[in-house]
């Protein structure tokens, strides 16, 4: 099979959907499916031997990525992606989603195959999209396994007040612990909300770091968009350690230094 029998087979069976160029060593299927925000599901042919590989060249993890304020994803959110490869029987590799079929076999096949696989991963975005910050709190939590540290999240804390805390993490070692909020948003109204609320926190549970041996307050920020005022943090250190999550060198040291 050739590039120019890939197009004459989608143009003889589906071709009223589907559409077919060439683009430098690769065939591009131009598919009637769409990303969630409308952009098109664009797939790639290349014959290697007797076997078709088809990919979207990564395009569909970049568009997937973009949707969020975090880094990088998190260990669960590759996991759904791995599920989602199982099921069309696609690979995923180096961020590209990637069928392989024998000239022999039925192309359209592994085209939706590949298609239904980028739809699904994409639509991921919609479990994303309103908990990046429940994102952040999954690296953080990878990043504590990591250690080897113990924890707990979502640990209750009362305050001097009466009033108990939510926090987010709660991580110990043989002679020092660590209360750990994390702050995220996308918007500069909610971050300023963000840092007031955790403010009062760290001030009403302030009475902890003379109770509990070595105890330790993080306020770990999520600096991957500028919205964090300055005022803000300032008040912040005043019963915590600032700390970006930009640069986790400085939080491993804050975890792991001697007492």
């Amino acid at each position: 099979m050739t590039n120019l029998s890939i197009c004459e087979e989608i143009a003889s069976t589906v071709g009223e959907l589907f559409s077919c160029s060439s683009v430098g060593e690769y065939t591009r299927i131009r598919t009637p499916y769409v990303y969630p925000d409308g952009d098109v599901v664009d797939l790639f042919a290349k014959i290697n031997n007797e076997t078709i590989i088809l990919t979207d060249l990564g395009e569909t993890i970049r568009w997937l990525n973009m949707q969020t304020f975090a880094k990088q994803r998190s260990k669960k959110q590759d996991l759904l992606i791995q599920d989602i490869c199982l099921t069309h029987r696609v690979e995923f590799y180096r961020s590209m989603l990637i069928a392989r079929t024998k000239a022999s076999e039925s192309l359209i096949s592994a085209v939706t195959r590949l298609s239904q696989a980028a739809l699904q991963v994409a639509d991921l975005w919609f479990t994303f999209k309103t908990s990046g910050f429940t994102s952040i709190k999954e690296e953080v939590e990878d990043f504590l396994m990591e250690l080897n540290i113990s924890y707990e999240r979502d640990y209750k804390v009362p305050g001097s007040s009466g009033r108990s805390w939510n926090i987010d993490f709660y991580a110990r070692r043989p002679q020092k612990t660590f209360l750990i909020y994390v702050l995220s948003t996308g918007s500069r109204a909610s971050a300023k909300n963000l840092t007031d609320r955790t403010f009062t926190a760290w001030y009403d549970l302030r009475s902890l770091k003379t109770s509990l041996t070595s105890a330790s307050f993080i306020s770990l920020i999520d600096d991957s968009v500028d919205i964090w005022s300055s005022d803000s943090l300032s008040l912040l250190e005043e019963f915590s350690d600032v700390i970006y999550w930009s640069q986790p060198e400085l939080l491993r040291e804050e975890l792991v230094s001697p007492v």
